[in-house]
């Protein structure tokens, strides 16, 4: 899985009988969120989901956790029995997508009746929440010389790097101010570093700190800790709107995927009608 529009588990098909795709009603929505131990962070998810709902009325949307929270994706799996379109609420590619939701497919028994969309991120609407974090933060991008740190979580996963780095020239076009990328743990430099290093090079201006992260946690405090060394510091992204749009975004083109007939083929019945033998 490298974020490519695409589902991540190949399975294409959203029936609930048997029936032909899209026959019955509209997929569920299952969130699949990260998972932390901080009842804030826990509440900002569920803060985003509200969003989505109140964007989509009739929309049904459950969220499952992958670790460190309740409910676990594969009990929201277990409880929801039509189809499902997993929408992970993450904002890069790595072992979650890729590893830890295709199993709670697997240990729900729902691969036959739900698709996967991609992560959220790399994608403009994330670098237009960054920008609106940044703003609140009291960061606009005017003073000449000022640079921005999009610090995110980190990962092995070399996917997750290059989509962290594309975010950061996303956002860096939007601001129209460098925008260098760090992580709290990973092969790029922590952002304390970062920063130190933007001082160094002799920038005059303010330097601010994104965290490209979605919720409070950990992370978000060591993202925001005195010794980073920047000017100002936004907020996790949470349930700015944009992020919600981004949701349904994703849900949207998974199920439209889903339901989409194979290059070449035909509709049932077709040949009745198209055959010269037929009329």
């Amino acid at each position: 899985m490298t974020g490519d529009r695409a589902t991540a588990t190949g399975h294409r098909s959203l029936t609930t009988d048997g029936g032909p795709p899209g026959a019955g009603p509209a997929p569920v929505l299952v969130a699949a969120a990260h998972g932390t131990r901080d009842p804030a962070g826990v509440r900002t998810v569920h803060r985003l989901l509200e969003r989505v709902r109140a964007s989509r009325p009739g929309l049904r949307v459950e969220c499952g956790f992958l670790g460190l929270a309740s409910p676990s994706l594969p009990d929201v799996l277990d409880r929801v029995a039509g189809p499902v379109v997993v929408v992970p609420v993450l904002l890069g590619p790595g072992y979650h997508v890729r590893v830890d939701i295709p199993a709670a497919l697997d240990a729900a028994g729902a691969g036959h009746r739900a698709v996967t969309a991609p992560a959220l991120g790399p994608d403009p609407l994330l670098a237009e929440a960054l920008c609106g974090r940044l703003r609140e933060a009291g960061w606009h991008g005017r003073v000449p010389g000022g640079a921005v740190v999009l610090t995110a979580a980190g990962s092995r996963d070399p996917a997750a790097t290059a989509a962290t780095r594309a975010t950061a020239g996303l956002l860096s076009a939007r601001l129209g101010a460098p925008v260098v990328p760090a992580h709290l743990g990973g092969p790029l430099p922590p952002p304390a570093e970062a920063v130190a290093a933007l001082r160094g090079r002799g920038r005059p201006g303010p330097v601010a700190v994104a965290p490209y992260l979605l919720a409070p946690g950990d992370f978000a405090r060591r993202a925001a800790g005195p010794g980073c060394g920047a000017d100002a510091v936004a907020a996790p992204l949470g349930a700015h709107p944009a992020v919600a749009r981004l949701v349904l975004r994703r849900y949207d083109e998974a199920a439209a995927a889903a339901v989409r007939p194979a290059p070449g083929a035909r509709r049932a019945g077709a040949a009745d009608h198209e055959s010269p033998t037929g009329r």
